[in-house]
């Protein structure tokens, strides 16, 4: 009998194994689920159709900077100024989507410009914002918690010089569609998060830049020593998730129908919450955009959730520090395992 016992040992322990590695790999999706039916217990307006589209629309802006934080963090870097890219982006596109209202326009003297104008001023912004937090830490081998803690400062600063620190309003239809129209019943930033989305697992997975991109967070040695050009990889890396910045921006800023030097405060903090919640390692090399996905639409459920109960917003940023230290545990623990 004990022979017997002895002998199904080992599959007993590849059960166990296997059960792990299914915990490991699906228990964040088994967390939203659980969230979801916790949610529409107590408030049985959490599964109508309007709001589960405010959640996706409300989370939009913060799951493309997610996104971008995503991959920056697989690199085994940090991005903590992609609030403030968003909102320099911001005032810049506004400024240039005015209508031809002469009490509110910032310039009294420049034409109403066509819609592609403020699109490539965000993208633009972004990027370059991006490529300079890349050069620096690629050129100048700046920890990337600095160069991008500095660059979150002198982007707020410049959102603040350039609208001398006052909302920019009066903007066209045509601009404010990007953030309050829809297509088939379904919002202009949904649609606009699932296509950036799907890029992003499409570069990330089937692409020379995803596959150095996880060469570089698992061992930038390594990497550099079998050819990967790390500094070009690195910069391009980081002007991607400034880029997502911008188009962020013009979301956020259309939504509202102005461009505030005051947008996207803490929602850096919001993208990497997002991702860490979905599995993105900050040991480098590990993550993927569908896990980010569900990390953002785990952040989003749970504000809606608290904010339905009545929750005090006191209450609401304590609920999230907590929950970003528990993904991180729950990270350095599997990670720990890993080795």
């Amino acid at each position: 009998m004990i022979a017997k016992l002895l002998k199904a040992s080992p599959s007993v322990e590849a059960s166990n194994n296997n059960m792990k590695r299914f915990v490991s790999k699906y228990a964040i999706y088994v967390v939203f689920v659980a969230m979801c039916i916790v949610m529409s217990i107590l408030s049985p307006v959490f599964l109508s159709v309007a709001n589960l589209l405010n959640v996706a629309t409300q989370m939009a802006s913060v799951g493309l900077l997610a996104l971008g934080v995503t991959i920056i963090i697989i690199t085994r870097g940090i991005d903590l100024s992609s609030g403030s890219v968003l909102a320099v982006a911001a005032v810049v596109s506004a400024s240039m989507a005015q209508t031809i209202d002469w009490g509110m326009r910032m310039y009294p003297n420049m034409p109403e410009l066509p819609i592609i104008v403020p699109i490539l001023a965000a993208l633009a912004v972004g990027a370059v914002c991006g490529y300079i937090n890349g050069a620096l830490i690629a050129y100048t081998r700046l920890p990337p918690f600095i160069a991008t803690l500095g660059m979150m400062i002198v982007a707020r600063g410049a959102a603040l010089l350039y609208s001398d620190g006052r909302p920019i309003s009066s903007l066209t239809s045509s601009y404010q569609w990007i953030g309050q129209g829809n297509i088939l019943g379904i919002p202009v930033p949904i649609l606009i998060f699932i296509a950036l989305a799907v890029l992003s697992y499409i570069l990330l997975n089937y692409t020379r830049f995803g596959k150095y991109a996880y060469a570089i967070g698992g061992n930038e040695t390594a990497a550099y020593v079998s050819g990967i050009n790390v500094t070009k990889y690195k910069i391009l890396v980081y002007t991607y998730a400034g880029t997502l910045a911008g188009i962020a921006a013009l979301i956020l800023s259309a939504r509202i129908n102005s461009g505030q030097p005051g947008l996207g405060v803490m929602y850096e903090l919001d993208a990497i919450a997002a991702a860490t919640v979905g599995g993105v390692s900050h040991a480098g090399g590990i993550g993927t955009i569908q896990g980010t996905i569900i990390g953002t639409m785990i952040m989003g459920v749970l504000q809606n959730g608290l904010d339905l109960l009545n929750i005090s917003a006191y209450w609401q940023q304590i609920v999230k520090g907590l929950v970003i230290i528990g993904a991180v545990m729950f990270d350095m623990k599997r990670h720990r395992k890993g080795h």
